[in-house]
């Protein structure tokens, strides 16, 4: 799994059968500053992922990514890789709350 924010979403008006009225997202992961580790840093990547539960632009998202992707209920007969399994609240560090919704960055 790891944590990404939503920057966009992607329209693809040709698919497989499956994938009709799968709603795909771009999202970029973030990691904990590895110099100070005190702070969330982008990634510079960006995945495509399936969204399971409404997530929006500028969230932060859990997702899972790989094989386990396909292991959700809604997810179980797609050709996925990657998908949103989670809206974060809050990501605290060592006591140090580095991300939160309610006041995001």
């Amino acid at each position: 799994m790891f944590l990404a924010r939503v920057t966009g979403s992607l329209v693809a008006t040709q698919k497989v059968a499956t994938m009709t009225g799968r709603k795909l997202l771009l999202v970029e992961p973030y990691r904990v500053d590895p110099k100070e580790g005190d702070r969330l840093v982008p990634t510079g990547r960006t995945f495509v992922v399936v969204d399971a539960l409404g997530a929006g632009v500028d969230e932060m998202v859990l997702v899972c990514q790989g094989s386990s992707a396909r292991l959700t209920p809604e997810t179980e007969k797609l050709p996925i890789d990657a998908v949103v399994i989670g809206l974060v609240d809050t990501v605290d560090v060592r006591g140090r709350v580095l991300f939160s919704a309610r006041d995001p960055v």
